[in-house]
């Protein structure tokens, strides 16, 4: 699962907690008040609690979904 949030990142928190899947954390540098174009919602999502979830750099959706597919390639016998 990709989460794509801003602000301050507290999505990808929720939803790791929701989910028995491994979850994509990226980062936007939209954001209100002291986002600091991206750099708040980056640290939040890496001081996460919930276990299963890797982190992107900001606003990199490519590298997330590289991701994402190798590692639904690993359950995958060729």
């Amino acid at each position: 699962m990709i989460v794509v949030a801003g602000m301050e990142g507290a999505l990808a928190s929720v939803v790791g907690g929701m989910v028995d899947c491994p979850v994509v954390a990226v980062p936007t540098s939209v954001g209100y008040g002291a986002s600091f174009n991206g750099l708040a919602a980056l640290l939040s999502m890496l001081n996460s609690c919930s276990p299963g979830i890797a982190v992107v750099n900001i606003d990199n959706g490519f590298g997330a979904g590289y991701f994402a597919a190798v590692t639904n390639l690993m359950g995958v016998d060729k």
